[in-house]
């Protein structure tokens, strides 16, 4: 008697991790579907080449839809930092994320080129905290002292590994100075 309940047991617990996978995986098995086979009359005649769908290349699209800054927000980083035109640009080999920014008030801007602060890029989507590499030779991958109003300045973070991809929002740390959700382009 025991055996049959143990036996009747197995197969309800069977029977329920089979119907738990089945929700697990049902939303990702619509979106994975093979197309229907060709006919033997269509596999004759050569189809041309379908254009390859965003879903075809993982990554390179951006799930965040470009949005342009308030006004408010364009004020912001030249009151309060000096600096305007923040852009974040990933590299051909996304090993590196560059970061540039436009001085227009030297004074304020100093705490960006300050040698002192260590500037970190950090991805939400992967809790990546990207730095600075800094070559034997040459030193950080950054210019310092912002002190030239309307010039541009850049730094340079290592993305080893591509844990940030383009179209991904990231904020960069430099001391007291945050910009968060910038788009890497």
């Amino acid at each position: 008697m025991t055996a049959a309940i143990a036996a009747n047991v197995t197969s309800r617990m069977r029977a329920r991790d089979g119907l738990i996978l089945a929700i697990l995986l049902a939303p990702h098995s619509f979106a994975q579907t093979p197309p229907p086979a060709p006919s033997a009359a269509a596999s004759s005649t050569a189809a041309p080449a379908a254009a390859p769908t965003p879903a075809a290349h993982p990554g390179k699209t951006s799930p965040y839809h470009g949005m342009k800054l308030s006004a408010k927000a364009r004020d912001y980083y030249p009151a309060a930092w000096g600096v305007d035109r923040l852009r974040l640009n990933y590299t051909s080999s996304g090993n590196l994320i560059r970061f540039s920014y436009r001085v227009v008030e030297p004074k304020l801007a100093k705490a960006l080129g300050d040698h002192e602060s260590t500037p970190y890029l950090f991805a939400p989507r992967t809790h990546a905290m990207l730095q600075v590499p800094s070559m034997e030779k040459i030193g950080q991958l950054r210019q310092l002292g912002a002190d030239e109003a309307n010039t541009e300045y850049w730094m340079v973070f290592s993305n080893k590994g591509n844990l940030v991809r383009p179209g991904e929002r990231v904020n960069v740390i430099i001391g007291k100075f945050h910009a968060d959700g910038l788009i890497v382009e």
